[in-house]
């Protein structure tokens, strides 16, 4: 059976409109062209749909019940082209993120869930994961883009800097709380959080601090945990301000450190895998949320 989409236009049309005149109208279509569709739908069918009354037709019952089947199809075919639309307004889709645990637990999730509100039938998923991590579910397409620490060398995949300053963080009580910032020599004899041994914001920090006397009693890879540990009273830390700004609540005070120590991150995007306008539009807004971004005031 051979039908084609004009054939169940052309029927559609004179249902709801009862007949070939309107019909034609309606399709911007000669009269003639309207007939011969019908009739050639009726010979691929087997059916007869409409009775020929003078200049009338009439549809039999035949026709009423493929009338139904049609509508069916009509309303998927709408449906596509609806989300078709959506898909273009970027208020339909998906996004499969994967970040670094302290950007996945902190700002790329609280900027996550605003885009989200904007657009709620957009389904977006985050993985928190390591950074090495990160770089091969971006480069295999498991992610559409992705947030690692940086720097990263991974042949194949676009990268983009985004710096931000460490903050120094202390107990709320301690005697550097009250200072506008913190500097390597007021960290002298100072219980000190280490954190992300091997890690190339680890040997920023040791760089910044060579010559300052401190004694590194608790050691942890993730930024997260030293600022519990530090909330905690086990010492004074550096970390990223967005981790950071998740402890200001819970017993911290972040207070800005100099000289300049980046604890920034990198965008990353795989140029093989096509990037939808959806994903392009949220790198844009997070990078510029990002710039905008301040670590809240602590409290003392």
């Amino acid at each position: 059976m051979d039908i084609s989409p004009r054939q169940i236009e052309a029927f559609r049309m004179v249902m709801l409109t009862g007949s070939i005149t309107s019909a034609s109208e309606a399709l911007f279509v000669t009269q003639p062209a309207i007939s011969r569709l019908v009739q050639s739908l009726e010979h691929a069918t087997g059916l007869v749909l409409f009775e020929r009354r003078g200049n009338h037709i009439i549809p039999t019952a035949e026709a009423t019940a493929l009338l139904a089947e049609v509508e069916r199809s009509f309303v998927g075919l709408s449906r596509i082209a609806t989300f078709a639309q959506a898909l273009r307004a970027q208020t339909a889709g998906s996004l499969r993120i994967a970040a670094m645990p302290a950007l996945a637990g902190s700002l790329l999730t609280r900027f996550v869930a605003r885009f989200s509100i904007r657009r709620p039938d957009v389904h977006i998923s985050i993985s928190g994961i390591p950074s090495h991590l990160v770089t091969d579910a971006v480069a295999g397409g498991q992610a559409d883009f992705g947030y690692a620490d940086s720097p990263l060398d991974r042949v194949g995949l676009e990268v983009e800097i985004i710096p931000l300053a460490a903050v120094a963080i202390m107990p709320k009580g301690h005697r550097l709380a009250g200072h506008q910032s913190v500097t390597p020599e007021d960290l002298h004899d100072e219980r000190f959080v280490g954190i992300g041994r091997g890690t190339l914001f680890r040997s920023r920090i040791d760089t910044a601090l060579a010559g300052t006397s401190r004694r590194i009693s608790l050691e942890t890879p993730l930024s997260h945990i030293a600022c519990l540990l530090v909330a905690e009273g086990g010492g004074i830390s550096i970390v990223d301000p967005y981790s950071a700004a998740e402890f200001l609540d819970k017993g911290i005070v972040a207070k800005p450190f100099t000289p300049f120590i980046d604890a920034g991150f990198v965008a990353l995007r795989a140029p093989q895998h096509s990037a939808s306008g959806l994903a392009t539009t949220f790198m844009r807004e997070f990078r510029d949320y990002v710039a905008a971004w301040s670590l809240p005031v602590a409290g003392q």
